[in-house]
């Protein structure tokens, strides 16, 4: 007997690429348990399937960097932090923060298929009683239009949210005189993508970072230092936190003033949440 549950939760992230380097991601995760009927005629309540898969999947790879150990130029060693993340290819980066801030994947890249089979076999090492078989499929969210990557830390965050990074895959949506703007929402989809944002109170730019071109963040958190280090270019700062909040008032003010007219701009924080926010020139 096979039970299906679709839709079951979410997992957003970040991770390496060796083609594109730092990216967001958000994947709906789909479940499938195989096993024995008990006495009550179930496999396994649905009532509990959720909160069982869910939580083990929060205190795992869920808002991590995912880090493919095989890739070319990546190296991972102890540090005061907990762990030093270095990548030389697409671009130099540099990640050092708590050792729960990571997920190492001893791979060459990261794919959802990937993903999904590792995670399965993982909640296989302690299964619910009857069940024989877990598996586990990761798929982005259709998105008709635009929608970009990003990568953030939010240090105030009370949860995993406050590590360094961590990311989403976005829709984007843009009102001028009450009509969407596909147009808007391309280019600005495409300004943000595979960005790192950040509050510009956390940057922690000395004068070697500012003279070679990279910008340095830094804060500390519930859970530990954070340190990211990566080229200016494939950054956003902006002038607060990078709370999804806070992403939809910026746009909605910087479109406006760019544009000259009144701006409204629905944010997502991957899938199914997010925020709206208006502005007017």
């Amino acid at each position: 007997m096979t039970l299906f549950v679709n839709r079951l939760t979410h997992l957003d992230a970040s991770l390496w690429c060796p083609e594109r380097g730092l990216i967001g991601a958000s994947w709906r995760v789909d479940a499938e348990l195989d096993g024995e009927l008990g006495d009550d005629g179930m496999l396994f309540d649905f009532g509990e399937v959720k909160p069982w898969i869910k939580s083990r999947l929060d205190r795992g790879v869920d808002h991590t960097l995912l880090v493919p150990t095989e890739a070319p130029g990546v190296s991972v060693q102890e540090c005061y932090e907990g762990l030093r993340v270095r990548t030389e290819t697409p671009y130099a980066l540099e990640v050092r923060g708590p050792r729960q801030a990571f997920s190492l994947l001893p791979w060459p890249e990261i794919t959802a298929q990937r993903l999904g089979e590792y995670l399965g076999q993982g909640l296989m090492r302690q299964p619910p009683e009857r069940v024989e078989a877990i598996r586990l499929t990761l798929g982005d969210e259709p998105i008709e239009g635009a929608g970009y990557s990003y990568s953030h830390g939010l240090k105030r965050h009370a949860g995993n949210c406050q590590r360094i990074a961590h990311g989403h895959r976005s829709r984007l949506h843009i009102w001028q005189n009450g009509q969407r703007c596909p147009s808007l929402e391309a280019d600005w989809a495409s300004r943000l993508d595979d960005r790192y944002l950040v509050d510009e109170a956390d940057v922690d730019d000395g004068l070697e970072a500012s003279f070679l071109g990279r910008l340095v963040t830094s804060y500390r958190a519930e859970q530990g230092h954070f340190v990211l280090s990566l080229p200016r270019e494939r950054c956003v700062v902006m002038p607060t936190s990078t709370t999804v909040e806070h992403i939809a008032a910026w746009l909605a003010k910087e479109i406006s003033r760019e544009t000259g007219r009144a701006t409204r701009v629905q944010a997502f924080e991957g899938i199914d949440k997010g925020a709206i926010a208006e502005a007017r020139p």
